[in-house]
């Protein structure tokens, strides 16, 4: 049986950073996930690849002879199928953005008009992808250019920030704190909170505030992979959520209501794109995305 793409590259990712931890957050997976692929990946090989304990992680001969080809190999495909897509994308004059939640803030319609511009004859086709991937498609080909909230930890991907927003925490309009104008973090920091997936990496981090709990970890009620998941369970009060202030537009609907919290750092809506990715159409729609905001800002 022969291994699969993705196996090898679970496997370069665990071989550089000899961390099933670290490579997991490089990967946006889980641990326990890319834990199996690897041993499946060492039981189709019949031969042991990593040699690790509960401190740390160290190649085997076996899996240095394969880190050396497993890289030229997924090195030569990451080319091929940057040709292929390069080839489809001027064929068919397609550019595939992805998302992770409604955009709203006037920013598409403003894109597509100076893109269109931009590139006579294209046409931009925006995907929707869950928060289990923060690269919105990016890290496995599937997008040309991305929508993203940081932080992003990919090497590979380039952002820039279009967007500056306040965080606000959505609550039930049932919650003694849903009249007030505004709170401070610590008001609401001992609710139950619901997370993106682990695999969303320091993203998920981001939304729970982690860093401004002084260690304390906070109290996840639930994992959540999208919008619609999310905003039902906070209009139950069984859990809040941190939210950009421009979503908590977007995303306005009977039974929440959306509070300023003060005392937490803002929110940032980026662009993003493959660092090795020349094509004019990409870069024409990241420009497309800055004359965008800055007529608006200039208006």
């Amino acid at each position: 049986m022969d291994a699969h793409l993705r196996d090898l590259r679970y496997f370069v990712a665990v071989a550089e950073e000899l961390s099933f931890t670290r490579a997991a957050g490089r990967l946006h997976v889980s641990q326990p996930a890319l834990s199996k692929q690897i041993q499946g990946l060492e039981t189709t090989l019949r031969a042991q690849l990593l040699a690790r304990d509960r401190r740390q992680v160290e190649l085997t001969p076996a899996g240095a002879a394969l880190l050396d080809v497993a890289r030229r190999l997924l090195e030569h495909w990451d080319e091929g199928m940057a040709a292929v897509a390069d080839a489809a994308a001027e064929q068919t004059r397609t550019l595939r953005v992805g998302t992770l939640t409604s955009i709203g803030r006037a920013l598409y319609p403003g894109v597509i008009d100076r893109f269109t511009k931009r590139e006579p004859g294209w046409h931009i086709e925006l995907r929707s992808f869950s928060w289990g991937d923060p690269t919105a498609g990016l890290g496995d080909q599937a997008t040309d250019a991305a929508f993203l909230w940081l932080p992003v930890q990919a090497d590979d991907i380039v952002v820039r920030p279009l967007v500056t927003e306040r965080r606000f925490v959505a609550l039930s309009a049932r919650h003694p704190l849903a009249e007030r104008h505004e709170v401070c973090f610590a008001e609401v920091a001992g609710e139950p909170f619901l997370a993106l997936p682990r695999a969303a990496g320091p993203l998920r981090d981001f939304w729970l505030a982690t860093s401004e709990r002084g260690g304390k970890a906070p109290a996840v009620a639930a994992e959540v992979t999208s919008a619609d998941e999310t905003f039902e369970i906070v209009s139950s009060g069984a859990a809040v959520v941190l939210l950009a202030e421009g979503n908590a537009i977007v995303y306005a609907r009977p039974g929440i209501v959306c509070v300023p919290v003060t005392d937490l750092g803002p929110a940032q809506l980026a662009v993003a794109w493959r660092r090795n990715d020349e094509r004019r159409a990409v870069h024409s729609f990241v420009q497309a995305c800055f004359d965008c905001i800055t007529d608006a800002q200039q208006r």
